[in-house]
């Protein structure tokens, strides 16, 4: 297993050649940088009484690109030598052709660390890691009878970068990751159900094997297996939506964080293009993205192109009032770079990509917002969903929801869909409750083929008026 420290340019390639072939490459840029990685992981999966799988995986490689106006060159590679560097460089030069560009002032320094630089692999011995799934299994089979399957997952990575730009200016990050997920079946009267909880974020393994932390993660994963052991079908219509705190922020995140994104609003495919300074969403709604938030998920010190992480407010008081930018759209749009130019790895050129979307709390009693339903349901936890970003339409599917009438909580149901559009949705919030929470540290965002890890929190929110598909009517 690869645990030595993290290699800098000087170990890796000759620091002054180095440089010599990237400002060669983005001679008469706009913009450019090399983007040094070096990536391990780990994950163990305990399934059917046993251990299943063990993986563990090492990668490294840098990107170089060039940036001339709205065109980019890009090449990358997992030979870390001059040789390679001055192939991607040739490929790369090709997109600044004869030049012309001023290159762009570097970004400004940091020293914020928002999260621990410990490698979360070794920290813990890998027979203690499984002895923990063991004892997942044998704790969640016995808290109830009905139990009949367990899944647990722990995963463990470690992201190095380093990023050196035309000017001379290196900027380096140590991004560790964790999470723990368990999953379990309940089986009653012949009727199958599953539960599931986890998380984790950039933090050791240690919380995470406490007895205190998986503990409450199985009781969790069981209970919300019971729930759907008991669900009716869900109804059908167009009806009120609670949206639970924390982890329902999903919603938001795809349905209108997207569409906050500044390539697709200079690109004026977003349903928010030209609406800053507008009214998209009820008063008293405020939409912050911010990758400062310590521990989390989405959580970054700097983005892939070296621009300290920030927090960026979107929507204020229902008004639009910012995008998420990376550095070549925010030269173009005319504005400040926010700190979200990510990338999945060293393979792929950065755009501008969520961190932890947090719509903030109001002031109403949750309970309260529940019960100001007259027909409609209250949908705690989510799934999977789709959206389109160029209108903001969206399908989620609800993994725990009740129905609601004349604000009395009713029945579990099953095979809920929440279907409509982020601008709307955003405009239909008729009530924000007191409780804004951050999701448990599950999320990740897919775009253009590549994923990265972000964060969602929310308050209880009420939403007067959503398409609701299921199977009853």
């Amino acid at each position: 297993m690869d645990d030595t420290p993290f290699r800098p340019f000087e170990t890796v390639l000759p620091l002054d050649a180095a440089l010599a072939e990237l400002q060669n490459a983005t001679h008469g840029a706009d913009d450019g940088e090399l983007f040094v990685e070096r990536r391990r992981s780990e994950a163990l999966t305990f399934d059917d009484g046993r251990l299943k799988s063990a993986s563990y995986d090492a990668a490294e490689g840098f990107g170089l690109r060039a940036v001339r106006g709205d065109v980019a060159g890009y090449a990358h590679s997992t030979e870390l030598t001059l040789a390679a560097l001055k192939r991607a460089g040739e490929t790369a030069r090709l997109a600044v052709g004869d030049g012309g560009g001023t290159l762009s002032e570097a970004p400004r320094a940091s020293n914020r660390r928002p999260y621990t630089e410990a490698d979360p692999i070794g920290g813990v011995p890998f027979p203690v890691k499984i002895d923990t799934l063991r004892e997942i299994d044998a704790f969640s089979r016995g808290l109830d009878s009905r139990v009949v399957q367990v899944s647990a997952m722990l995963a463990a990575s470690l992201q190095e970068v380093e990023i050196l730009r035309p000017d001379g200016v290196r900027v380096r990050d140590v991004r560790p990751m964790t999470r723990l997920n368990v999953s379990v079946i309940v089986e009653q009267g012949g009727r199958r159900e599953t539960g599931t909880a986890g998380g984790g974020g950039r933090i050791g393994l240690d919380g995470l094997i406490d007895p205190v932390d998986w503990q409450a993660k199985a009781k969790e994963a069981l209970r919300i297996a019971l729930v759907n052991l008991d669900a009716e079908a869900a109804p059908a219509g167009v009806m009120e939506v609670a949206l639970g705190p924390g982890w329902p922020g999903i919603l938001l995140h795809e349905a209108v964080g997207h569409g906050l994104e500044g390539d697709f609003n200079r690109k004026g495919t977003s349903a928010f293009a030209g609406l800053m300074g507008q009214q998209v969403a009820a008063r008293g709604v405020t939409v912050v993205d911010d990758g400062t938030l310590p521990d989390r998920r989405g959580s970054i010190a700097v983005d892939d192109e070296g621009t300290p992480s920030s927090r960026t407010v979107l929507i204020e008081d229902g008004m639009l009032t910012g995008f998420m930018q990376d550095r070549q759209n925010a030269r173009l749009m005319g504005v400040a770079p926010t700190g979200n130019g990510r990338r999945q790895s060293y393979a792929h050129k950065p755009m501008p990509r969520m961190t932890n979307t947090i719509m903030l709390g109001g002031e109403a009693n949750p309970a309260d917002l529940v019960a100001d339903i007259k027909d409609g349901i209250w949908a705690v936890g989510f799934g999977g969903g789709q959206v389109d970003i160029t209108n903001g339409k969206f399908v989620f599917s609800c993994t725990e929801a009740y129905r609601v009438k004349n604000g009395k909580v009713g029945a579990p149901v099953k095979g809920a869909t929440l279907i409509g559009d982020g601008p709307n949705a955003l405009k239909r919030i008729r009530g924000l409750g007191n409780d804004m929470a951050l999701d448990p540290g599950l999320g990740n965002c897919g775009k253009d083929g590549q994923w990265v890890p972000v964060g969602v929190g929310q308050p209880t929110v009420l939403i007067d008026g959503l398409t609701v598909g299921g199977s009853a009517t």
